[in-house]
């Protein structure tokens, strides 16, 4: 499967979202430190519902640590800055998926780190600036996952 990174997430529900969709589609989610929130969040809790003992998940203290425990794996990060949509990549199980924190995305640098051609969006309609970041985890995911066959799916 895929695995899904939150750089810095803020905001506890979106979290306990994403939380839930790697519980049911077979990601893994690497959150990188610091969080806006506590693990024990009661608004974490509640939108992750009881799915988080199903789900991979893993928490890294900084970047370079995330970096390192995912090395040579193909990483693409979804930015409003990105210069390809989503659906263009030819997605491999393995791949990375990378997401910024809500209220300002992925810092220049770390979006830089990435290669041009895997710096993703999601078209949006214009004058709109983005979606929220649960969805924006969940449409990607998907994708991917479709572009799979939907392996492992019952």
């Amino acid at each position: 499967m895929f695995d899904i990174v939150l750089y810095q997430p803020q905001i506890p529900p979106n979290t306990g979202n994403i939380i839930r969709l790697a519980a049911n589609t077979g990601a893994t989610l690497h959150l990188v430190e610091p969080l806006g929130f506590h693990l024990g969040d009661r608004e974490l809790k509640r939108a992750g519902l009881d799915y988080r003992e199903f789900a991979g998940l893993v928490v890294h203290q900084d970047w370079p640590a995330c970096c390192e425990r995912l090395q040579g794996r193909r990483m693409f990060a979804f930015s409003t800055r990105g210069l390809r949509r989503h659906t263009e990549p030819d997605y491999r199980e393995g791949d990375v998926l990378l997401f910024g924190p809500e209220t300002c995305g992925l810092p220049p640098e770390i979006l830089e780190s990435v290669s041009p051609e895997q710096r993703l969006r999601l078209p949006l309609r214009p004058g709109n600036r983005s979606l929220n970041l649960s969805n924006a985890v969940a449409v990607a995911v998907y994708e991917a996952w479709r572009q799979q066959g939907f392996a492992g799916c019952a």
